[in-house]
Order: structure tokens, then sequence, then C-alpha cells
């Protein structure tokens, strides 16, 4: 990892002269953030740049902190221009994000600053639109020629991963259409990574990976063997964000605590994740100057977490572990009478609740299958609650998923 000798007060001083004036003050909630632009800084301010870290076998060094483009980058032109010049050069989309506009927007800073092209980390996702094809047309959105990292979108398993696909794989490069290929995972991680640790041509994963999923054996020994393997590693909904949006006492505590450190929960989670330098990127949705500014900042700050620091964001894990779908659809989903792609909805329902993106959340429910769907109401859910680990009320979200999105 590269790193860069900042201390808080200098990136302090250097973030105020465009609307920062302290750690605590740039936060917000780090999926989303409605706060107005901030102003840009004189050009003779020089920006600082935030590290890098080496992305797995490829040898590429990625900024530490990757730009997720989940948000109207048509009309935020210059939030692309201030992340690269604070050197979040890893920008992260996907062909079905806001019906390709999110691509398109990319595309349209691309076309009018060429020049940057090669300081860009660009990653986009083939959301089943058949490979080819999906390519092609993403490639004519980004108005580049080609592609960092390709990924196939939302896998829970690997047979997709098969010798037909690595096929693909090898004639894309060959073409110089991408570079690198790998998948993103929102479910099912541990075994998605172990599995594609074992294929030898997997270049890099985007998985849901946050403070509490990190601690577990199953998920330190997945990322044992995707680093072990190359992989280059990537973390993804780091905030815990729960289907449900009810804040709790334990929120308020945690973030109490952690104002007392001088920084806010949502840096403190994301510092955790930092904290594994088996993660090369950590990928935010950042709609604002006013949330990258908050997560630059905790990616500069040299103050590490304490053991108590530490302790405080696992009695929170613990506290609402009841209300945090942890991705392990494995137990749920193979539930006998299983019929709902549990991990899915849930994953609509924390888009809609605590994100506050209604559209994405719909669009993710409108890629289930049709009758699982129409039949979130009436299937029966006992024996996916027995299974689910963490005792979440599975029945209740569901049909509350097929109320909301009806």
């Amino acid at each position: 990892m590269k790193e860069n000798n900042v201390s808080r007060r200098d990136f302090v001083k250097t973030l105020g002269v465009v609307g920062v004036g302290s750690m605590v003050g740039a936060s917000q909630t780090l999926a989303q953030s409605n706060a107005p632009a901030a102003t840009a800084a004189p050009a003779s301010v020089k920006p600082v740049k935030i590290p890098t870290r080496t992305f797995g076998r490829t040898g590429v060094p990625v900024s530490m902190l990757a730009l997720g483009g989940i948000f109207d980058i048509e009309s935020n032109q210059f939030v692309l221009k201030q992340a690269l010049d604070w050197g979040v050069t890893y920008w992260d989309t996907a062909a079905g994000y806001n019906g390709g506009k999110s691509e398109g927007g990319i595309g349209m800073y691309l076309e009018k600053n060429p020049q940057t092209r090669r300081d860009i980390f660009l990653v986009t996702k083939d959301d089943g639109g058949g490979l080819t094809p999906a390519l092609n047309q993403s490639l004519e959105r980004l108005k580049t020629d080609y592609i960092d990292m390709y990924f196939l979108h939302g896998l829970d398993n690997t047979t997709k991963l098969n010798d037909e696909m690595k096929a693909w794989v090898e004639k894309a490069k060959a073409d110089k259409k991408i570079r690198f290929f790998g998948f993103s995972t929102h479910k099912n991680m541990e075994n998605c990574l172990q599995e594609a640790a074992k294929l030898g041509w997997i270049d890099g994963i985007m998985l849901k990976y946050d403070f509490a999923l990190m601690h577990t054996d199953a998920m330190k020994a997945a990322m044992d063997a995707a680093t072990k393997a190359g992989i280059g590693l990537t973390a993804m909904k780091t905030q815990n964000k729960s289907p449900i949006a009810t804040e709790t006492e334990a929120d308020l505590k945690l973030g109490g605590h952690f104002i007392q450190r001088g920084f806010t929960q949502q840096q403190a989670k994301i510092k955790a994740v930092w904290e594994n330098p088996q993660i090369a990127s950590l990928c935010s949705q950042m709609p604002s100057l006013t949330v990258i500014q908050s997560n630059i900042a905790a990616a500069l700050d040299k103050t590490s977490l304490t053991a108590a620091d530490h302790a405080a964001l696992r009695e929170y894990a613990e506290a609402t572990r009841s209300r945090h779908c942890a991705g392990c659809a494995q137990f749920c989903e193979a539930a006998p009478g299983h019929q709902a792609p549990v991990g899915d909805v849930m994953r609509a329902l924390m888009y809609h609740r605590s994100y506050g993106d209604p559209e994405l959340a719909r669009t993710v429910f409108r890629q289930l299958p049709e009758t699982a769907r129409r039949g979130l109401a009436s299937f029966d859910y006992a024996a996916a609650e027995r299974a689910c680990p963490h005792g979440l009320p599975i029945a209740q979200w569901m049909r509350e998923a097929g109320e909301l999105f009806a």
C-alpha cells in the first residue's frame, strides 16, 4: 500500500478551502447525501491525494476509495472532476444503474476530458445483457475503447464461471476490450470467494463486506483463499445497512462514542474495513462533494481505531444483528419449501429504506422472477426463519416488500 503522510490537521486545512471545516462537519451518511455541492478549491491549492493499494496479482495501483456510480452522474459532472482531483481514480458503475444513465454520465465526462482516461481504473458490470452485446453497449456509453475491470453482476454462486465463460474472457482480453475480469457478490460471498480462488483466472471480486462480517471465521478463510489466489478485492455495502431504517439506542450510542473520538460512526465503519490490507479498495456511493470529503477524510486520517473502538463496533453489531441481513442466503434459501429469493428482496428493501433510493430498489426488485414477485405475500417462510442465523423476521419483511413494490 502506498501511504501519504498527511495529518488530520493538514487534510482538514486543505478541505477547508472547499467547504469542510472539520472532520465531523464533513460527515454525512456515506451511502446517500442531498447536501449542496461545495465550492471548488482555488487553482493555487494542490488537492491532497488519497493512498493507493495494489489490486491483487494485476499489480495495478488503485485508489483505496472507489467512486460508486449509482446516482445521476449526468447532472453531477463536477463530482467526477473533484473525485479525480483528490485521487479517487477507481470509478465503479454498471450497465443497469439508472437505466444506463450512470455509464452515460461517465461517458459524458470522458468524452469531454479524454486525457483523464489513462488515470482512471474504470469498472462496470454486466447485468445479464448477454456478454458481448452488453460489453459493446457499455463501451459505447462510457465513450472508451476498453474497460479496466469487467464484472458479472451479483453472483451468488460460481456456476456461470465455466469453460465457456473463461473462453469469452480470454477473447475479450485479446481484443483489448477488457483488461481484467471478475464478479460482484451480495450474498453467499464466502462460498463465491472460495470457489473463485480455485479457478485461477478470476482477477477481481467486489463483495459485501463490513465491520461485522469481516470477523467471522468463514469470511476470514474466504478472504485468505482469494488473496492467496491473487484476486483483487473491493469492499462494498460497508455501512452494514438494514432492510429497515429505524434508528435505535444502539445507533445513538455508537455515534456518541465516535463523535468523542473525533470522527463519525460512518467514518469509523469504513476505517475498520480499511484496516484489513486484503481490501484493495472500498466502494462507496458518493453523489455529492460532502460525502466524498467525509470519506477522503477517513482515508487520510492516520488515527487508528483503538481496542475500545473495535469493542464498540462489535457491541453494536451484536445489538443490531436481528435487523441486518448478512447475505448468508445459503441458509434461508436452502430451507425446505424455499420459493423466494430472500437475499435479493432484502437488498431491495435496504436500498429503499436505508439508502433512500426507491428507484434502485424497484430496479433490483423488477429483476426477480415474476413468480417470486407475485408470491411474496403467500409463501411459507417458517423454515427459512428457522434457518436464519440472525433470527430475522423474514416473513414480515417479505410481505412488506410485496406491498411496497407492488
